[in-house]
């Protein structure tokens, strides 16, 4: 049987009278990355650590306060056990290790005030080993059970204490941590929401959009069959005038007796004709409203009826008829029920 080195701890008797990761969390406030070689002993990454107590520069702090024999590459230890390197990105072959004396060193030069009890509890160690030459941890009143158990060692009272405190600490930030998922779950929920009502709103106006857009196309197409409706009629009135025009030469000019005991449609336009100037405008309400004043004598017709079948605005009809009016080729008499006036036919 090989013995074991007199300067490396015997792992048959060797244990931890405090465990290694309460001893961290009591040291730096948090759990950081550990290695535990098979002969018992710990090795920490140096960067955790420095992290943790408020170093700045990981490198120059194990530089300061740790010597070698307390620090080592990754790749050193691992070799002097026979181990392989950890997978990972994080553990690197030339990844600084220190062990629980390069701790205790780290936490001695760390101003952080969450080491304060670990320091405290430190000094109290050296103080015992100059008054008494030794320290001894306290066994726990109650040892465990069965044969070959462990011994069960009491927590320093200053560990204890900076644990309990850390864990509350923990506890607490977890709860605040959970109470800002739970706002941060609440808003994201309400910008999904307000996104959907957003997008709804996107397509009520897309199509809206359609809508008026189609409106306009069918307000295109009626200008374009109005146009089309007043060439149309422009045609007609310049077909009729050109045919009034040749009835006037071939045919005499009835004599007023022959107009005021039997007037026709082309006895009267023709009689508009001598009075008037007659534009394509008037000649369009001419045109329409003679017949009806030869064959009813009078004439009815709302300005609107007028302006439909003329191609006219309203307002153009109403300028039309008054310059008939002032030419004596019509006279009003009185209105209709709706108010509209009531004309005939101003016979000389």
């Amino acid at each position: 049987m090989i013995e074991p080195s007199k300067h490396q701890p015997d792992p048959r008797t060797q244990r931890d009278a405090i465990d290694a990761g309460d001893f961290v969390y009591a040291a730096t406030g948090a759990r950081v990355r550990r290695l535990t070689m098979p002969d018992g002993t710990h090795w920490f990454p140096a960067v955790d650590v420095c992290k943790q107590l408020g170093h700045t520069s990981p490198s120059k702090a194990v530089a300061d306060h740790v010597p070698e024999d307390h620090r080592a590459t990754l790749e050193t230890v691992s070799q002097a056990y026979g181990l392989s390197i950890p997978a990972g990105g994080e553990w690197r072959r030339d990844l600084i290790l220190i062990d629980i004396g390069g701790l205790l060193l780290l936490v001695t030069a760390c101003t952080k005030p969450t080491a304060a009890a670990f320091k405290q509890w430190a000094i109290q160690v050296i103080e015992a080993v100059q008054r008494q030459g030794s320290y001894m941890l306290e066994e726990a009143e109650v040892q465990p059970a069965g044969p070959g158990a462990p011994i069960a060692y009491a927590m320093p009272e200053q560990i204890a204490d900076a644990i309990v405190r850390l864990e509350e600490r923990n506890l607490q930030a977890d709860e605040q941590l959970a109470v800002a998922q739970q706002k941060s779950l609440a808003l994201q929920q309400q910008m999904v929401d307000t996104q959907q009502t957003m997008l709804e709103t996107q397509q009520q106006m897309v199509g809206t959009q359609q809508q008026m857009l189609e409106t306009q196309q069918q307000m295109l197409e009626m200008q374009r069959a109005g146009l089309v409706a007043q060439q149309a009629m422009a045609q007609a009135m310049e077909r009729i005038a050109n045919r009034l025009d040749a009835l006037s030469v071939e045919r005499p000019v009835p004599s007023a007796a022959a107009f005021e005991t039997h007037p026709t449609t082309e006895s009267v336009l023709a009689d508009w004709r001598e009075r008037l100037s007659v534009t394509a405008d008037v000649w369009a309400v001419a045109v329409v409203i003679a017949p009806v004043l030869v064959e009813e004598g009078e004439l009815r017709q709302p300005l609107e009826a007028i302006a439909a079948r003329t191609g006219l605005s309203v307002q153009r009809v109403n300028d039309c008829l008054r310059l008939l009016r002032e030419h004596a080729c019509i006279r009003p008499q009185g209105a209709t029920e709706d108010g509209a006036p009531v004309y005939v036919l101003n016979q000389r």
